[in-house]
């Protein structure tokens, strides 16, 4: 698609995203792939950016998997996320930010469906007070993380130590973004840039140097898709998605790929060791993969931030070759330390993908 056909689409999708004073969601499995990634972004909102970012100890899963797996049944979730909007209303907060966009799908799903069926929200409001003796208010503005980042992506750059920008030959590294289903997939209008080209991962890659590559496989699935992986016996189909993509891209031979969404990033980094395995095969140069990061960190690579405290120990893929094109320094002895500076040990080497231990 032509550059100007594109950026008449996201002027057609732009959406109002709050500047300060945010109620952050936490994603319920985004800690068990990407530990990192939501600390890495609430230090940059109260360190780098200076703003008013608040989670709630005793918030709970927005039941987005087991909703969409037609295991919670409607009421139930809508009641949950009211639950989440009335610790919301009691912390003093109007602007809701959740990390997952399962949770922004949900949330946007919710509040579409109360605007339209007054009654339905009533309904749900009787169920969380008889059950919690709560009362809420509907967020003011909703973004996703992602969002935010974007926004302030400018500010980022202006703070960042390095760029997208292969040190040696001063070139921008070539990045696939993917954009997790539910961010514009199912409401066009909530996301920027809307379906076909949003323009949320986008933004930040051009923004910090790098180059946005197009690929036929682009907007395809990750290979999650709940059923796609919960379900045992359909896992064949989940790595069948990524293996599509991966096939889509290599001949572009991007240096990265940089995701929103927390099972994207999950899958797309270890479906490429499985497929390496049962396949033999690999997609990054020389036997490695093509490294994957959420969008926080890789502001936190930008901005300097230590690469083992934004987790990226626990990638299958190996993320070195990456920062060694970039120059980012980093303490390969470290790499599998904990806090206290003990050693937690070195995991095994896969026996086709060549990965740094």
């Amino acid at each position: 698609m032509k550059a100007e056909g594109k950026q008449a689409i996201w002027k057609e999708y732009q959406k109002e995203i709050a500047d300060d004073k945010y109620f952050y969601v936490r994603s319920c499995v985004r800690q068990n792939f990407f530990p990192g990634s939501e600390t890495t972004f609430l230090r940059i909102l109260r360190e780098e950016l200076g703003k008013d970012i608040y989670e709630h100890a005793c918030h709970t899963t927005c039941t987005g998997i087991g909703y969409h797996g037609d295991i919670v049944p409607v009421d139930t979730m809508m009641t949950v996320v009211a639950r989440q909007f009335a610790m919301m209303t009691e912390a003093g907060y109007e602007n809701l930010v959740p990390s997952c966009i399962t949770s922004f799908g949900i949330y946007t799903e919710v509040m579409d469906t109360w605007h339209h069926f007054p009654e339905t929200e009533q309904k749900v409001r009787d169920y969380l007070w008889k059950a919690t003796g709560r009362e809420f208010q509907i967020p003011k503005n909703l973004a996703h993380a992602s969002d935010i980042v974007f926004k302030f992506r400018k500010e980022i750059a202006a703070k960042a130590k390095y760029q997208l920008i292969n040190k040696e030959t001063g070139k921008p590294l070539k990045v696939v973004e993917h954009i997790g289903c539910h961010y514009a997939k199912m409401f066009p209008d909530k996301g920027i840039g809307g379906a076909e080209y949003p323009y949320v991962l986008t933004g930040m890659i051009e923004e910090w140097g790098g180059e946005v590559i197009d690929y036929p496989e682009r907007r395809h699935c990750c290979g999650f898709g709940f059923r796609q992986y919960l379900v045992q016996a359909n896992r064949g189909y989940s790595m069948s998605c990524s293996h599509k993509k991966f096939e889509s891209m290599k001949p572009y031979q991007p240096d990265l790929i940089l995701t929103n969404c927390p099972g994207c990033p999950m899958f797309l980094d270890k479906w490429q060791y499985a497929i390496a395995e049962l396949e033999g095969k690999t997609y990054g140069a020389n036997g490695q993969g093509i490294p994957v990061f959420t969008y926080e960190e890789l502001a936190g690579l930008m901005l300097g931030y230590n690469p083992w405290d934004l987790g990226l120990q626990m990638h299958q893929v190996s993320c070195e070759p990456l920062m060694d094109k970039i120059g980012i320094e980093y303490n390969s002895e470290t790499k599998y330390h904990d806090k206290n500076g003990n050693s937690l040990g070195v995991p095994e080497k896969p026996t086709v993908l060549k990965v740094s231990l």
